[in-house]
């Protein structure tokens, strides 16, 4: 339950949507069957410690709406009320992304990134307004839009999400309260754009770890998420803090030590992702049981990932510093804590 109007919520986000925020996957029992409740507990209760502000609860990963309202219930439980629990628009169609996200938000989801299913294959701006002012019109939840080359959009502008088009959403739907600006990514030039035109009116995130510390040199950012850093430890939020209080030397320092690790973490998913726009979500599950979250297998068809790079993960952390558990890789199937 939201304590603010539609018109009210870019003026709450500023206030209330600061720091890190990483992501959390569901982990389920041996049989796949249901939810493993306590190892969602773990993570969630993980996150704290290492000074995360709140977390995307992914979706995209054979879920059904109403497991995904009991995943958000349980993770509240764990968290307590100031912590941001973000729903993930992810689902097969419009219509069950709205269902989807009135039964999570019943059950304490607070917060909205929105995305564009599969099945979405528009041609046009204005259907892609017509699908991002529906899902947004169906809540009163503070919702983050998300410029991103995996949706395709590149068909209908070079940019995907271009200003103009932005300008028209943020006229027409006042609980679009940030950005998360990917446009062009690998490249800065969707971030530089949004942070020009909009940063007065919506709040501006930089999930790109590489290029958050960086340009913080010249941007004040609040708020960065959602992305999967909650690997590396505490090392996201602690630069990001340091950054924001004005010791960006200090941050840049932890930024150059964690290196090794980012550039694992290119290799790791760069693979998978090119040709597919698909994210392999088990990489991201090994990455974090790691540093000591669940793990654990994920229902099928999950992707693989190669020995290799399980290697290369291991020993990026190592070089960076940063906890990894010396359990053997085998036990990164069963997950750390039991049902």
């Amino acid at each position: 339950m939201v304590d603010y109007t539609k018109d009210q919520a870019r003026a709450w986000a500023k206030e209330h949507w600061k720091g890190a925020i990483a992501v959390t996957m569901p982990s389920y029992t041996p049989d796949f069957e249901r939810l493993n409740e306590n190892a969602i507990r773990h993570d969630i209760l993980k996150l704290k410690e290492l000074g995360f502000a709140g977390t995307l609860l992914v979706t995209e990963l054979a879920i059904t709406p109403e497991e995904n309202a009991r995943f958000t219930a349980v993770a509240r439980e764990a968290a307590g009320p100031d912590f941001q629990l973000f729903f993930h628009a992810a689902f097969d169609t419009l219509e069950k992304n709205i269902s989807a996200l009135k039964l999570a938000e019943a059950e304490g989801v607070d917060s909205v990134l929105m995305s564009y299913p599969t099945t979405f294959w528009p041609t046009t701006h204005q259907e892609v307004f017509d699908y991002t002012k529906a899902l947004a019109d169906s809540t009163d939840l503070g919702c983050m839009l998300f410029g991103l080359p995996a949706w395709g959009f590149e068909r209908i502008d070079n940019a995907g999400m271009p200003v103009p088009f932005v300008r028209s959403l943020l006229d027409a739907v006042p609980n679009i309260v940030a950005i998360k600006a990917e446009q062009g990514y690998p490249t800065i030039g969707g971030i530089m754009e949004m942070q020009h035109h909009f940063s007065d009116e919506v709040i501006i995130s930089c999930p790109i770890e590489s290029e958050t510390i960086p340009l913080m040199s010249v941007i004040d950012f609040q708020f960065s998420g959602t992305s999967n850093t909650n690997w590396m430890s505490d090392y996201f939020p602690r630069a990001f803090e340091l950054a924001q209080r004005g010791d960006w030397e200090a941050a840049m320092k932890l930024w150059w030590q964690v290196a090794p690790a980012r550039a694992a973490n290119t290799a790791i998913l760069t693979g998978s992702a090119v040709g597919t726009t698909v994210i392999n979500r088990t990489g991201w599950k090994y990455q974090e049981w790691l540093a000591g979250f669940n793990g654990g297998a994920l229902r099928a068809s999950a992707p693989r990932i190669p020995d290799r790079l399980m290697k290369q993960a291991r020993s990026a952390l190592e070089a960076s510093g940063l906890p990894v558990t010396d359990l053997p890789d085998s036990e990164f199937v069963k997950g750390r804590v039991q049902a």
